[in-house]
């Protein structure tokens, strides 16, 4: 599990400074204004998104849910907060939910991701199953949760 959690970190600190290198002039994702957690979207978390996604899919968790937001957030990490933060990070053995601030930024990140990663956007979230125990979820497991994700997307709206 350290090893899964340590790699997951690893990974979300490199694609973090490959996302926030890009510059003004580059793919700008939102106004000029920062995400903050004050600013955090009201309704659905990520952390509630795994709870909910646990449910749908029939299981107590999807497995050793940690809070990895520092990985993909340079506020969350103590820097200068960066307009393609991500608001939340819960890496599970299952998948990792990223949170953003708005379904745009979210796509940047699903764009900008290795093409041979499976990313998928919900709205303002992303699933990516990068982590090595997360490589082994089905196919069929991770459409489900992709539609299970999207079911509460749509019911907290």
């Amino acid at each position: 599990m350290r090893t899964r959690t340590t790699t997951a970190a690893v990974t979300g600190a490199a694609l973090l400074l490959a996302l926030v290198a890009c510059g003004p002039a580059d793919e700008q994702t939102t106004e000029s204004k920062p995400s903050t957690p004050s600013s955090q979207p009201a309704g659905l978390t990520a952390k509630a998104a795994a709870a909910g996604l646990a449910d749908a899919t029939g299981v107590k968790d999807l497995g050793d849910p940690k809070d990895n937001t520092a990985g993909c957030s340079q506020e969350a990490a103590g820097e200068e907060p960066h307009a393609n933060d991500c608001t939340a990070l819960i890496t599970t053995d299952t998948v990792s939910i990223y949170e953003f601030g708005t379904p745009k930024v979210a796509a940047h990140w699903v764009k900008e991701m290795p093409k041979d990663a499976d990313w998928r956007q919900v709205d303002r979230f992303a699933l990516a199953f990068g982590a090595r125990d997360q490589a082994l979820t089905s196919d069929e497991r991770r459409d489900e949760l992709e539609q299970a994700l999207g079911d509460l997307v749509a019911k907290d709206q």
